[in-house]
């Protein structure tokens, strides 16, 4: 077996400035290309409501430029996570890619599985509660870039949140937690879940934490099953 080669401190640098051109340079091309396509996001991002004001002259210019970033981030983050991946695989020990190489593609089909779950149900339901509070004298007039800025602090969080498994299932391989421990403090991760939601939740509205605390304890009993098995 060949041994490794041991890269000196200026070559790692180099390396990582390298790697972190590589990162700006994907990050930028996405930019654009979600820019041409900021308009049609938008309206994608806003389906669930009517109607939308901007209330200043610069406000929807600079939610195009948010949207078009954020896309940026999300097309480019298959190249990102791989030249990060590039750069500390090499100061892995075997055990540990081999787990990384498990673990990643789980987690981010589990993101995407939160996002998708956020944008088609929880979201849509959560706008719906709050908005029902209008009356006919008062009636909701939503700004552009704040209503941005609840979507996406929704989705982010509710793709985080579908982590959970992976979490578990790691702090079980590392003999942190079992099965059995898990289990036996289920009130607690119950009580933990609705924290964690009403922390993220970018609302104080109970229904909208009780959405997303929901998926949160589900996939939490999922994690044990799954980590009972794998144990």
């Amino acid at each position: 077996m060949p041994e490794e080669k041991h890269l000196t401190l200026i070559e790692h640098l180099e390396e990582l400035r390298y790697r972190i051109i590589v990162c700006l340079v994907s990050l930028f091309i996405f930019f654009l290309i979600s820019l041409h396509y900021a308009k049609e996001i938008l309206n994608l991002l806003t389906k669930p409501v009517e109607r939308l004001v901007f209330i200043s002259p610069l406000e929807l210019f600079l939610v195009y430029l948010k949207v078009a970033f954020i896309g940026g981030i999300i097309l480019s983050s298959p190249i990102i996570f791989y030249q990060i991946w590039q750069f500390i695989s090499s100061g892995l020990y075997p055990r540990e890619k081999k787990y990384i190489k498990i673990f990643f593609p789980f987690s981010l089909i589990l993101f995407i599985l939160g996002v998708l779950f956020s944008y088609f149900f929880v979201f849509p339901l959560g706008i719906k509660f709050l908005l029902s509070f209008s009356t006919e004298k008062i009636v909701p007039m939503l700004s552009v870039n704040r209503y941005l800025s609840f979507v996406l602090t929704l989705i982010f969080a509710t793709g985080i949140v579908f982590e959970t498994p992976i979490v578990v299932l790691f702090l079980t391989k590392l003999k942190i937690l079992t099965p059995k421990l898990l289990l036996r403090n289920w009130k607690y991760a119950v009580l933990f879940a609705f924290i964690i939601s009403a922390i993220i939740t970018p609302t104080v509205d109970v229904f909208t934490q009780f959405l997303l605390a929901v998926p949160i304890i589900f996939l939490y009993f999922i994690s044990v099953l799954i980590s009972k098995i794998l144990s």
